[in-house]
């Protein structure tokens, strides 16, 4: 008995996923879709040690840990985000935006 190969996950619909979000964060990248390692202390204390002395180093970037990153059909949550402050979407309140996407590298 042969079963057709089910097509691959794409992006649209990955992020559309329910669990999408559970600790450890879900990335997606080539229709594939793996949920990152759980990190350790060692690794948790040096991306904090990263955060502040990035953040420290000026203030025409911000850095975040854990942010979201959907662009150029991936989506993805790297340990740390530099972003310039004047890239940074802010909305109407003034709040910076939740949707980090190729429009914030534009």
């Amino acid at each position: 008995m042969t079963t057709a190969p089910s097509p691959p996950l794409t992006l649209e619909n990955f992020l559309k996923l329910p669990y999408l979000e559970e600790s450890p964060a879900w990335e997606y990248s080539h229709g594939v879709a793996l949920q990152k390692p759980m990190p350790k202390t060692r690794h948790s204390l040096l991306q904090k040690r990263l955060l502040i002395a990035l953040d420290n180093a000026t203030e025409d970037y911000t850095a975040f840990p854990e942010l979201r990153c959907t662009f150029a059909g991936r989506s993805i949550v790297p340990d740390l985000v530099v972003v310039s402050w004047a890239k940074l979407g802010i909305n109407e309140t003034g709040e910076p935006q939740d949707q980090f996407t190729k429009k914030c590298w534009v």
